[in-house]
């Protein structure tokens, strides 16, 4: 891999130079970078080099609509919007696109990020937004973002790259549906927040595999589902379902081993916030059960479903009461962190001892991943690269948009074991080829 250049993009006109104030789910989540990355096959257009220019200048534009992006944390809950711009870099790779796409590994893909950021915590003045441009000898390019979580979530970095990606199609037009930054304040005013902890990632050793379930296979899955009185199951219901109990079972884990998933909460809040809302709009809930690795995929799909419902009514509803916001806030910034149990020397020597651990999905299905157009087509391929967090799962949609590819963060060793699993092999593939 050869560096050809590296500068900091601003934007093409002067923006509101004020301070930007976070959301209260801003508030708490770590700055690491969330990584994702794009891969064009080369149809011969236009050159590599005249592609570039334009996605500056369009990168350029729109960012004066997204400006806190080109902006700097002034602190844990603010954005001093400066228009010192993000990082833009662009390499070329000796290499064809197909011999990574043939056998997309970490490896492979850990170079094609800017600056080593996936996952990163992010340094003190550093730019939110970073962007590799990645050439290859055959013409096809990979162009990776990486953007400060703090900033927002999976919802908000589609967003913006869908919005890049229109404005370099069609530089003259002006009817994009503006971003929404005032979502926060819309419900009360976040400066008059107190400061609470951030939650930080703890990171761990892990290693990421990917897993394809084909629509074919996921459907067979809804069936099992269906045939036990659960109506209209989610191809996203019954994978975590599936993995869920696999990783349970795969790896000897308590019965009752927490499982906690991610819920998109735009169109769960009262009232509801517009889908281009910037920012965390996104917190996790628990399934609760008794020996919930026991239960069959359609009582963890309804406990899924009885765990979301109850979190909006309890919770999410509740979300425009300044005084309630604060309590959530305490309580969920000094929860003890998940301990593992293991064998001690006060244990009966013959009694089986578990290891309990948290398993957590986060969903980035039917978010616009496959819609980015710059011009030269939509990617043949969009994913994202491991988490530090351990038994964490990140569910993507393939490019058909009927199947689901599941990004698995586990510990090397529990990882080798869950990765034959025979039952999980049924229904996904280990990293088949892309193309």
């Amino acid at each position: 891999m050869e560096l050809i250049s590296k500068e900091l993009i601003k934007p093409s006109t002067p923006t509101p130079h004020k301070i930007h104030t976070l959301s209260f789910i801003d508030h708490i989540v770590a700055p690491n970078y969330v990584p994702v990355i794009y891969f064009y096959p080369n149809k011969a257009y236009d050159h590599q080099g005249s592609k570039i220019s334009n996605l500056k200048k369009s990168l350029s534009k729109v960012l004066s609509i997204y400006y806190p992006f080109a902006g700097r944390f002034k602190d844990q809950v603010s954005i001093d919007c400066n228009d010192q711009g993000v990082s833009f870099l662009v390499t070329r790779i000796k290499t064809n696109l197909s011999e990574i796409l043939h056998n997309p590994t970490e490896t492979e893909l850990n170079p094609l990020f800017p600056d080593e950021l996936p996952w990163r915590d992010m340094e003190s003045n550093a730019t939110i937004v970073a962007i590799q441009i990645n050439c290859f000898n055959c013409g096809g390019m990979a162009m990776s973002v990486c953007m400060s979580h703090k900033m927002g979530d999976a919802s908000t970095l589609f967003n913006f790259i869908n919005d890049w990606a229109r404005m370099n199609q069609n530089p003259n037009e002006e009817k994009t549906e503006l971003p929404f930054f005032d979502a926060g304040d819309s419900l009360f005013p976040q400066s008059d927040l107190p400061v609470f902890p951030q939650v930080l990632f703890v990171k761990q050793n892990t290693i990421c595999k990917r897993f394809v379930f084909e629509g074919s296979k996921i459907e067979s899955l809804k069936a099992i589902v269906t045939s036990k009185k659960v109506e209209n199951p989610t191809r996203v219901e019954v994978v975590m379902a599936l993995i869920y109990k696999r990783v349970v079972s795969a790896l000897g884990l308590d019965n009752n081993t927490p499982l906690r998933i991610a819920a998109n909460l735009r169109r769960r809040m009262v009232p509801p916030l517009p889908e281009k809302s910037v920012g965390n709009w996104v917190l996790s809930f628990p399934v609760s059960g008794e020996k919930t690795g026991e239960t069959e995929l359609n009582e963890l799909v309804t406990k899924t479903r009885e765990g979301l419902s109850e979190f909006c009514d309890k919770t999410v509803k509740n979300f425009g009461d300044f005084s309630f916001v604060c309590e959530f806030l305490k309580k969920v910034t000094s929860l003890p962190k998940p301990k593992e149990v293991t064998a001690s020397n006060d244990c009966n020597k013959n009694q089986q001892v578990m290891k309990q651990s948290l398993i957590f999905f986060a969903s980035w299905c039917r978010l616009p991943a496959y819609e980015v157009d710059f011009g030269w087509g939509k990617p043949i391929w969009v994913t994202s690269i491991g988490s530090p967090v351990r038994n964490s799962v990140v569910l993507m949609d393939t490019k058909s948009g009927n199947g689901i590819e599941a990004l698995v963060n586990m510990e090397e060793q529990d990882l080798g074991i869950f990765e034959c699993d025979v039952e999980l092999l049924q229904y996904a593939s280990l990293n088949p080829s892309v193309w």
